[in-house]
């Protein structure tokens, strides 16, 4: 089990940042506002300096920011991180593994989840996040799963703590084969990180709800590239042992199997909402 003050941590400045940038970049008045604002507002100063370059900037962003939200925009983008994501061969696994991305998301994860386990694909489902672990659960029971085959963590919030809370729980209970859940643009990131921790990890994309906004669409691939570049470079990738980690993403886990402890410190959170959206 996990050391129950992971889910007492205080919320990191960045999720806040990243929370009210995301919320800023989905909402398009807020943005075009200030860009309107950039393209004219330099003309009406008569003594300002490079009027062009400033009106010429703001033009600039805005046909970005209306481009990032075409469908056909998203149409590549979404293929980009499709196209590397091997298929499910359709084998069976030790557990299902839902991840948690905000209550837009959850709905169709659950779907997804009790199909495969009605199918016989894996034992037991486990789901993993801040704000979404337990609900999920909740959702599951309701679709008749029975609770002896549930479980789940609800303090980690990031994709890199998705997998090291998910490994610090079944890992030691002898679950190593999973079926992975989560969105389409998010599963190659989850997929790699939790290969790093030791899994043998089968991708299942859930869809992306209808309902989402296109400025909401574009904003989660942008988060998901940008959360691949980062997390490659961190090397995140890379083969994680979890007896031995001393990342400092790590927070201290505590094994109720093998009442075996890992201390050290977390530097980094996602946005609830998003997870990317990490």
């Amino acid at each position: 089990m996990l050391d129950p003050t992971l889910c007492d941590r205080p919320l990191s400045q960045w999720l806040v940042i990243k929370s009210m940038v995301s919320q800023w970049l989905t909402t398009p008045i807020l943005v075009m506002l200030p860009l309107l604002v950039l393209i004219f507002l330099p003309w009406m100063i008569p003594k300002l300096r490079w009027k062009r370059v400033w009106s010429g900037l703001g033009v600039v962003l805005l046909v970005i920011y209306y481009t990032a939200t075409f469908p056909l925009t998203i149409a590549v983008a979404k293929k980009g991180l499709e196209v590397m994501i091997p298929p499910d061969p359709g084998t069976t696994a030790d557990a299902i593994v839902v991840l948690g991305r905000g209550h837009e998301f959850r709905s169709s994860r659950v779907e997804v989840a009790a199909q495969l386990w009605q199918s016989h694909r894996a034992p037991s489902i486990f789901a993993s996040g801040s704000g979404d672990g337990t609900e999920i659960v909740e959702l599951l029971q309701e679709k008749g799963i029975p609770d002896e085959a549930l479980d789940e963590e609800h303090c980690s919030r990031t994709t890199k703590e998705n997998a090291l809370f998910t490994a610090s729980v079944l890992q030691p209970r002898g679950v190593n084969k999973i079926v992975l859940v989560t969105d389409l643009p998010h599963m190659l990131r989850s997929l790699l990180t939790f290969r790093s921790v030791g899994f043998e990890a089968i991708p299942h994309p859930s869809p992306i709800p209808s309902r989402l906004t296109t400025s909401r669409k574009a904003i989660l691939m942008f988060y998901e590239y940008m959360g691949l570049v980062s997390y490659g470079l961190r090397g995140e990738f890379r083969p994680h042992n979890l007896a031995s980690q001393e990342s400092p993403q790590v927070a201290r886990l505590t094994n109720a199997e093998n009442s075996k402890e890992v201390d050290t410190s977390i530097d980094n959170f996602s946005d609830q909402k998003l997870s990317a959206i990490n």
